[in-house]
């Protein structure tokens, strides 16, 4: 367990806090993007041990809080229809649509299978001729090349009845459309590291640079986290602002060129709508017009026809935490109306959401106020 251990040694996180303190003359603010690291953060208490002065925030990096209700209500629907075999990772089947999830749409015996990688869901339309399978294909560039290459495989081998139903998102746009916004709160950046692993960081020295914030690719154990945070505060600090890599065991500038490419062959980039946040331009990948076969939404046309945009409950926040303008602890259905097992929002009950995270690890703080 060494390896792992490295990054999770107590010493050397009181040493990086202590280091950080030294460093920091004023309060500033510092979003973390993926909900990977959110979950870190709050399961290891790294925020409880940085001086007072440095806030954390949660970004939007979760791509299944950010998937728009009416892409799980074309979901539920897909999933309803007799013949169909749907597939997903394991944590969209709890995510609400406008009346119900995924579960229930298993449990009412809908054949709604958790797979773990597209092309697990690939195989199954091998085995089942006979049968539509869908795949539900929800992440940032991370998971992408693996969707892709699932498409490149099924056109290879004329496999007809297989399509997807795409929700993948791009964290770039995002970040932009953050630092745009006259709200915006961030004034440096913890990046994705798996992100960065496949499409390199070039992107993040762009935006850097135009809004003169500074940008730290980051992991995702306790100490790679400490040193994001210190390597941030480092430039704040001292008025600098560009792209920097902590995560260089992983992550190379130019990123993993042949997944670049199947991403490129297969996908092109569209406007996508994030749920609590709305329409972000060039933020989304969607199949060329090459592969329109295995676009779910083409496919299933008709019944889909009915689906129309939905909003969140009024009372959850989840679309102003994902900003980071506010705290899980901040919404006031957050543990009572909104908890696991009855959910208002995806970030409640996605395994990288902020909500799941507060709940899972500091649920017990809120009760003892």
């Amino acid at each position: 367990m060494k390896f792992v251990d490295e990054y999770r040694s107590a010493t050397l996180a009181q040493q990086y806090a202590q280091k950080i303190a030294q460093i920091t003359s004023q309060p500033w603010t510092i979003m973390e993007i993926c909900g990977g690291q959110t979950h870190s953060i709050v399961k290891y208490g790294i925020d409880t041990l940085l001086p007072k002065e440095i806030t954390l925030i949660h970004g939007p990096g979760c791509p299944v809080c950010v998937t728009p209700i009416e892409l799980i209500d074309c979901a539920l629907i897909i999933a309803s229809l007799p013949n169909v075999i749907f597939c997903s990772f394991g944590d969209m089947l709890r995510v609400p649509g406008t009346q119900k999830d995924l579960l229930t749409i298993k449990a009412a015996g809908g054949d709604v299978r958790i797979v773990y990688s597209p092309l697990d869901s690939l195989k199954i339309a091998q085995d089942n001729p006979n049968k539509q399978v869908v795949f539900f294909a929800v992440g940032f560039e991370t998971t992408t090349p693996a969707t892709a290459m699932a498409v490149y495989q099924a056109a290879k081998q004329e496999i007809k009845n297989f399509s997807l139903l795409v929700s993948h998102v791009l964290v770039p746009p995002a970040m932009e459309a953050l630092l745009s916004s006259p709200n915006c709160l961030v004034q440096g950046f913890l990046a994705a590291g798996h992100v960065c692993t496949v499409m390199g960081y070039k992107a993040y020295e762009t935006i850097a640079q135009k809004y003169q914030v500074p940008i730290v690719v980051t992991g995702f154990e306790p100490i790679d986290i400490f040193q994001g945070i210190y390597l941030c505060i480092q430039q704040l600090e001292t008025g600098k602002a560009y792209c920097e890599n902590q995560y260089i065991r992983s992550v190379k500038s130019e990123g993993n060129s042949l997944a670049q490419q199947l991403i490129q062959e297969i996908f092109e980039v569209v406007p996508r709508s994030w749920r609590g946040i709305g329409e972000i331009g060039e933020s989304g990948l969607g199949l060329r017009s090459e592969y329109a076969l295995y676009d779910a939404l083409k496919r299933f046309e008709a019944p889909l026809s009915s689906v129309t945009p939905s909003s969140t409950p009024e009372v959850c926040i989840s679309g102003e935490i994902m900003q980071g303008y506010k705290k899980p602890h901040d919404c006031p259905a957050f543990g009572t109306q909104c908890t696991p097992e009855k959910p208002l929002g995806a970030p409640m009950v996605s395994s990288e959401g902020a909500c799941a995270a507060y709940y899972r690890y500091r649920h017990h703080q809120k009760l003892s106020l």
